[in-house]
């Protein structure tokens, strides 16, 4: 595809290539939301299993999470993100009202000092 630009609109792969995704496609769907994290050196091994274990512990506490997974990074190509995780929202609703949920909220508070982050968010 060459000369391509960002679409405005979801753009899903298909076995037969790329299919333009409908404003109405793109309210409806599972999303998933996928980060990884660069530790900065003064993160320690117990913070490091306390992310994990308080990023595990939203399943339950978040309306709207189906599904999620975290832990260390395995891959040898992981560019310095050591580790990650995935989530899957039950539609784009859920995903927003994540982002503002007082648990979500009280890790940020004591993480992000720690970290480098990527995120995105994707839909199914």
């Amino acid at each position: 595809m060459r000369n391509a630009g960002l679409a405005a609109s979801a753009v899903t792969l298909t076995p037969g290539g790329f299919s333009q995704g409908t404003s109405e496609e793109e309210q409806a769907g599972a999303v998933f939301h996928v980060f990884a994290f660069q530790w900065k050196p003064e993160a320690t091994e117990l913070q490091k299993q306390k992310a994990a274990k308080d990023i595990a512990a939203f399943q339950g506490q978040i309306p709207g999470l189906v599904d999620t997974h975290v832990g260390p990074n395995i891959s040898p190509r992981g560019k310095g993100y050591t580790f990650g995780g995935i989530m899957r929202f039950k539609d784009r609703a859920s995903l927003d009202a994540y982002t503002q949920h007082p648990a979500h909220l009280a890790l940020l508070a004591w993480l992000v000092p720690l970290i480098d982050a990527i995120e995105l968010d994707l839909r199914a």
